[in-house]
């Protein structure tokens, strides 16, 4: 007769979408602290995404550019 392991009583992840994930331990899916971003990554995200006074004039230019190229093939 074989000896049981024991198991614990909840086996699965409900994050981890493949089998073999979710057959591993919870310990193993979490990331360690020193690769934890220290920012949000919202604010981040917000910071690079604004758009500053230089940026509106470079996609006015090109803008006004693409329309009267455009425009002037049309006409």
């Amino acid at each position: 007769m074989r000896p049981q392991k024991r198991r614990a009583l909840v086996l699965s992840s409900e994050q981890s979408g493949h089998p073999f994930r979710r057959s591993l331990p919870a310990h193993v899916l979490e990331v360690p602290p020193h690769l934890r971003p220290a920012v949000d990554d919202d604010a981040l995200a917000a910071r690079r995404w604004k758009m500053r006074g230089g940026d509106w004039q470079q996609f006015l230019a090109a803008y006004c550019a693409s329309f009267l190229a455009i425009f002037t093939f049309i006409i």
